[in-house]
């Protein structure tokens, strides 16, 4: 397999670190439109991998021409940078016979990318938007315990967050990933399941409270993106469906406020005969204020529950009720230096891609997580990179 990943921040050097540690990879392109940054990742990568397999190269990636024409040298390509690039480059990677994965996280960007699907199909093309953390892993998660409870469930939830597992005020955060992703999961709508169909709810909503061993009490909170095509995929299969954010107390409300006082807007303003947006502002101020280099934590809990009594799914009241769940706990690795969310995001979106190209899954066109990727054998693969996903079941009244 020769791979190109596209961004050499952090996500990506960890997609690239785990291609490159592949026996059945022959060559790995970090690819970022800052060339110093890219060698540098390389150079990261071969060490950390002890492998010769990375290389360098300069890539605008709002070029769909540029991006095809690299695509075109590479079986495989993986999208590390932020979302809005992903449609255009999914466009140049169909034009390039490129199979193409990205790391997704934005609804709308997703569905533009479901809408080439046929195009995708015809050039023996696969697509797979969502191949994160959650995005991406949960949705595969979510798929399976469906399947073991029969197909349908009164209650699919999923439970995500990345943070510091010795937090300081005041914020008690540190920034894991982009910090468009991460604005765009505070700003935008939340799609879930209610009573089996799809709707579209405020962010930052329905705060509840979350425990998990060996750690404090959580907070855990309505945000975009994370369901990416569950809600559609199980419509009137599932009553309730949704991702809820992890953070420590009082996170949510702090970021409620600057929602609500509209700092997460796009429309520009002109202040001092300059045009800039909330959200360009804000954005720059999280990267400073946010930025930390503690070790950081994991959790993933996702949870399928039996359908009870007369309700939704026509269950008798009298029959057992079961809770299955697969759960995550995953912290920061010393040795490679890499932030647990660096790996439980990047190595599953390498995880897919690498299937998409061996031929492990053959589907081409555009791939749904939660039934297009054999979960077992992605169980396998993470347990495999030193990220064990546990499997609970348990009687609910």
């Amino acid at each position: 397999m020769r791979l190109l990943v596209i961004g050499a921040g952090m996500m990506g050097t960890a997609a690239a670190y785990d291609m490159a540690r592949a026996p059945e990879v022959e060559s790995v392109t970090l690819a970022d439109n800052d060339q110093k940054r890219a060698k540098k990742a390389a150079a990261q990568v071969n060490k950390l991998s002890g492998t010769k397999k990375a290389r360098a190269t300069c890539l605008d990636a709002t070029s769909e021409r540029k991006s095809g024409s690299l695509m075109s040298e590479h079986d495989g390509a993986l999208s590390a940078v932020p979302y809005f690039y992903n449609l255009g480059l999914a466009k140049a990677a169909i034009k390039a016979g490129c199979h193409f994965a990205d790391l997704g996280g934005n609804n709308r960007v997703v569905e533009q990318e479901f809408g080439l699907s046929r195009k995708a199909e015809k050039a023996g093309v696969a697509l797979a938007p969502d191949c994160g953390l959650s995005p991406g892993m949960a949705s595969i998660l979510a798929g399976a315990l469906l399947q073991r409870i029969g197909g349908r469930a009164e209650a699919l939830k999923i439970y995500v967050g990345g943070l510091p597992q010795s937090p300081k005020p005041p914020f008690n955060y540190q920034l894991v990933f982009s910090v468009e992703g991460l604005i765009n999961e505070y700003a935008e709508p939340a799609k879930i399941l209610r009573n089996g169909k799809v709707r579209l709810i405020e962010p930052l909503t329905e705060i509840e409270e979350f425990e998990i061993e060996d750690m404090p009490i959580l907070e855990a909170f309505h945000t975009s993106g994370g369901t990416s095509t569950l809600p559609e995929t199980f419509a009137g299969k599932v009553g309730e469906c949704f991702e809820k954010t992890l953070r420590y107390p009082g996170h949510c409300a702090f970021i409620r406020g600057l929602y609500d006082l509209g700092l997460f807007s796009t429309e520009k303003r002109k202040i001092g005969g300059v045009e800039v947006s909330p959200r360009a502002v804000i954005a720059d101020v999280m990267c400073e204020k946010f930025q930390g280099d503690q070790a950081d934590i994991t959790i993933l809990r996702v949870e399928a529950h039996e359908p009870r009594g007369r309700g939704f799914l026509g269950r008798s009241k009298d029959e057992p009720r079961r809770a299955i769940a697969f759960t995550l706990v995953d912290r920061y690795n010393a040795k490679t230096k890499m932030t647990s969310m660096m790996r439980t995001t990047a190595l599953p979106a390498s995880i897919v891609l690498q299937m998409m190209v061996s031929g492990m899954i053959k589907k081409r066109g555009a791939l749904r997580q939660e039934g297009d990727v054999p979960a077992a054998e992605f169980v396998k693969e993470m347990a495999q990179r030193g990220i064990h996903i546990r499997y609970d079941s348990q009687l609910i009244a």
